[in-house]
């Protein structure tokens, strides 16, 4: 296997050679020749009446035959030859009473190679005796038998070919396939097909050379993060090197890039850290602002009791909304509504031992006067008994 066919096989989806072709058998041609036939038939049954009906059949069937060979293989060189077959296979099989017939047939399949149907995306290249006549638009038009032909049947619509540069080496020492995908179309005919062999070949070949020679240039990092500026670089190197030949590349991107497993498996190790690595700093970054917060909010509250309050009701209140849960308070919560003394522990003893205490001097302030008031009682009942 030799290189052209190893750099042919990375491209997949690259035109097969065909045959030459020197003109174009198509509908109408088969029309044409068509008419042709009936005309001799009719021709052939007016000069001679008494001609066979088989022959004429066989006739018939020889030109369709060789029309439709003409349509398989569209050469002036084999049309001649099939042309000479029909007037020996008349001659030697039959009399000179079928010429008319044999006559009409051949200038039938003559105009019907003559004529062509050329499609709107299409354009023809004409060779006049070897040289270059025209470009032929879609259309009909005629060609003069055995004197003009087409070099080729250009397809001007735009065209998406898909290659690729296997093992490449990167600048950084890194080996990557890379797939590509190229979108180019032809503007100038006649400089496509005078100008280079096999365009579609030379083309493919030098977008393939472009993107290692890219490749090469950058390291692996741009390639994954910069493929739309790979891309722009290859299209105007190519569009500079294809012009000449008529041909303009529209754009080249890159489709996918795939590098060893072994690095892929660091690579993703390396963007998880860098993923854990951030989230950290972000978090360490949101405390930070937290903090400073809080401390503007204490100065506020420090300012405003009021505030202080309203808050620790709030809190209260979300907590037993969120929760769906019973919370038990001291009675004096609400009256001196003190987030420490409300949810501390240590503060709810303090005043559970306070309340105790005013009790017990309530209790104690009770009993006071009432015994003051029962020795009051007695001195004055001692009191009226004496003066008795």
């Amino acid at each position: 296997m030799n290189i052209f066919q190893q750099k042919s096989e990375r491209i997949k989806n690259i035109q097969k050679k065909g045959l030459a072709k020197d003109f174009g058998f198509n509908a109408i041609s088969f029309l044409i020749l068509g008419i042709f036939i009936i005309g001799g038939i009719s021709l052939q049954f007016g000069l001679y009446p008494a001609s066979e009906i088989e022959s004429v059949v066989g006739i018939t069937v020889g030109l369709l035959v060789a029309g439709a060979v003409a349509a398989g293989l569209p050469m002036w060189m084999l049309l001649i030859q099939l042309i000479i077959i029909l007037w020996v296979g008349v001659m030697a099989k039959l009399d000179l009473t079928y010429i008319p017939m044999a006559l009409s047939g051949s200038l039938g399949l003559l105009l019907a190679a003559s004529f062509q149907l050329i499609y709107q995306w299409d354009k023809v290249v004409i060779l006049r005796l070897g040289k270059f006549r025209k470009v032929h638009g879609p259309g009909l038009f005629l060609l003069i038998p055995f004197i003009d032909r087409i070099a080729a049947f250009v397809d001007t619509r735009i065209r998406a070919t898909d290659f690729s540069a296997e093992k490449t080496i990167t600048k950084d020492t890194v080996p990557v396939h890379v797939d590509a995908l190229a979108f180019w179309m032809i503007w100038d005919a006649k400089q496509a097909v005078l100008e280079v062999e096999n365009y579609v070949e030379a083309v493919i070949l030098s977008a393939q050379t472009a993107l290692r020679d890219a490749i090469g240039r950058h390291n692996l990092s741009s390639l994954l993060s910069e493929r739309d500026d790979l891309g722009k670089e290859i299209q105007q190197i190519l569009d500079r090197k294809t012009n000449p030949w008529g041909v303009t590349i529209l754009s080249i991107e890159i489709t996918d890039i795939i590098i060893p497993k072994e690095l892929e498996n660091a690579m993703s190790k390396q963007a998880q850290a860098e993923r854990e690595r951030q989230s950290r700093v972000i978090l360490s970054t949101a405390e930070v602002e937290i903090a400073q917060m809080f401390e503007e909010a204490a100065v506020r509250y420090d300012r405003s009791p009021t505030a202080l309050q309203l808050r620790a009701m709030n809190m209260v209140y979300e907590g037993i909304r969120q929760n769906s849960s019973l919370m038990l308070m001291p009675s004096s919560a609400l009256d001196n509504m003190n987030l420490g003394a409300v949810m501390g522990t240590a503060a709810f003893q303090k005043m559970h031992e306070a309340e105790s205490e005013r009790n017990k001097k309530s209790i104690e302030t009770k009993d006071t006067p009432q015994e003051g008031s029962d020795d009051t009682h007695r001195a004055d009942t001692t009191h009226e008994g004496g003066d008795q």
